[in-house]
Formats: C-alpha cells, structure tokens, sequence
C-alpha cells in the first residue's frame, strides 16, 4: 500500500521561523536511527506530470539539499529530531551516496 500523503516535521529556527521538512526515509546505522529530509515546497510539482510526489520521471539531475538528522524517542509514542556532528554527516551522506541503505527494510512502521 502506497501512501501519498508526505511525513512532514516542521522546526523553528533561530529567529523563530517555521521550517516545515519533508522525510524521504528512515535507516539504522551502528543502532541508531537516522531520516534524511528536504525542505517541503507544497507548491513544488514535477515538470514532466505535474505530480506532488513523482518518481516515475526523469526530472534532471537538479541538487537538492538533504538533511540527516537523529531520531531520539521522547515518549510513548514521540520522537524527536536532533541535528547530527558534521563529521558523522560526511560519513553517512557517503554512505548513502553509496547505497549502503538500500536494502533497508521500509515496512518498520
């Protein structure tokens, strides 16, 4: 079952402007997890199809700025999103850029 509807996290930054990510996937590394996120443009629509949330075209290669955080559980049923030391980004956006998550397991929920 596919789900359309995007995980979206919203943040404040310093001059207490919201800040609304979108999650593009959960993964483990060394026990802990980890989401990679993207600033989420509601009005952002592939050029080819028009879609909200396209993956089926060829959009280009335009750079997208990705964002790795830790996820901290807070509670029952909360998590929370922490930023991570750049030395531990550098290796995971490496690792990702690699594929070394691709084999995850996407159905934990």
């Amino acid at each position: 079952m596919e789900n359309n509807q995007p995980d979206l996290v919203t943040f404040r930054d310093e001059n207490d402007n919201e800040i609304i990510m979108e999650v593009l996937d959960y993964f483990f590394y060394e026990g802990e997890e980890y989401a990679t996120l993207i600033e989420y443009d509601p009005d952002s629509k592939c050029t080819e199809c028009d879609s909200q949330d396209c993956e089926s075209c060829d959009i280009g290669d335009e750079p997208v700025d990705v964002t790795i955080m830790k996820i901290v559980p807070v509670g029952d049923d909360e998590e929370e999103f922490v930023p991570i030391d750049d030395d531990i980004a550098l290796k995971l956006v490496e690792m990702l850029n690699n594929g070394a998550f691709d084999d995850d397991d996407d159905d934990e929920e």
